[in-house]
């Protein structure tokens, strides 16, 4: 679902990429169970799997695998980790027996990392995990998000549900380890997000030996609009059929402009780092993020955990 088209003659590449809740690869729904009950002091809630019933043809991040534990290619993970630091891993000491070297952590209601045992723990063996507060973390997903740098081994993907605080438990089925950590789920800081994913663009332009784009302010309405429609269509076609582009219309008095668009929703786009990692990570969003013709760029950003892809975000870049 990319494509590139003349547009008021000027060569406009549109783009699309997605690795949304179900790992969607190239029409290939990638999706596992594995039901997990733990009893100890706390309603044990069964993890689940990470799946949708739809298949959507989409270029992506990463190759399709036959299970869950998918990979990015040696490349794109160093890229990955050259600009999202995995967070939820304590790196303090872990006593005897326990799981984490803190008492508490925060994490954002778009599930800006996957919760992690902590220290250099490893082998750990079956685990269960368990909350306290189901309507803030209802559970969690058989395994991690291993395409934004984290392990099944000792991490696991929350399924968040709402702001507030919950207490999660996770031991070993052995018995040799278990721990609990207070956990508070936040709100997303909307605005802040969309500059900074406008920083992190301009610092891969600056990379690249190009001129930092500036907050494109004729398009930011148009931007809103655009992750919103996300919701109810996820294309650079509009719901109301009409192109992308109706979005925003260059000031009259310019006979010449380009734009471009960029689009991409779910749980491979929970901040602006994995964001923006993604975007570079495909060829043709690169090209909009590397190209010489744009000044400008505005960014989108729409959430609602009841949505299909909880996340939303498009860029569109213009010259104007």
């Amino acid at each position: 679902m990319a494509a590139a088209a003349s547009l008021r003659q000027s060569k406009v590449t549109i783009l699309l990429s997605l690795n949304a809740a179900a790992i969607l690869i190239a029409g290939v729904l990638i999706a596992g169970a594995i039901m997990l009950n733990g009893g100890i002091n706390f309603r044990a809630v069964a993890e689940r799997s990470d799946e949708n019933g739809e298949a959507v043809e989409a270029p992506s991040l990463i190759e399709a695998q036959s299970n869950s534990n998918v990979e990015l290619t040696s490349a794109q993970k160093d890229y990955v980790t050259s600009v999202h630091t995995v967070t939820g891993v304590s790196s303090a000491p872990v006593p005897a027996g326990e799981l984490w070297g803190e008492d508490s952590l925060m994490i954002y209601e778009s599930a800006n990392f996957d919760i992690c045992v902590g220290g250099e723990l490893s082998d750990l063996g079956e685990m269960y995990w368990q909350t306290s507060n189901p309507e803030v973390i209802s559970g969690f997903f058989s395994g991690a998000r291993t395409w934004l740098g984290y392990s099944d081994d000792t991490c696991r993907f929350p399924v968040i549900v709402g702001t507030g605080t919950t207490t999660i438990t996770a031991g070993t089925y052995d018995g040799m380890r278990r721990d609990s950590i207070e956990v508070t789920v936040v709100e997303v800081p909307k605005l802040k997000w969309e500059y900074e994913i406008l920083s992190l663009v301009n610092q891969e332009r600056v990379r690249n030996g190009l001129e930092k784009l500036t907050w494109g302010d004729t398009c930011t309405d148009a931007a809103e609009i655009r992750a919103e429609e996300l919701v109810e269509l996820y294309s650079h076609t509009r719901p109301d059929g009409s192109s992308w582009d109706t979005a925003c219309t260059a000031p009259n008095g310019i006979a010449k402009y380009t734009e471009g668009e960029n689009l991409v929703v779910g749980n491979s786009a929970v901040s602006p780092e994995t964001t923006v990692a993604a975007w570079m990570n495909s060829e043709k969003h690169r090209e909009n993020i590397l190209n010489p013709d744009f000044t400008k760029l505005a960014v989108g950003f729409y959430f609602d955990p009841n949505t299909k892809y909880k996340t939303h975000w498009s860029q569109y870049f213009s010259n104007f």
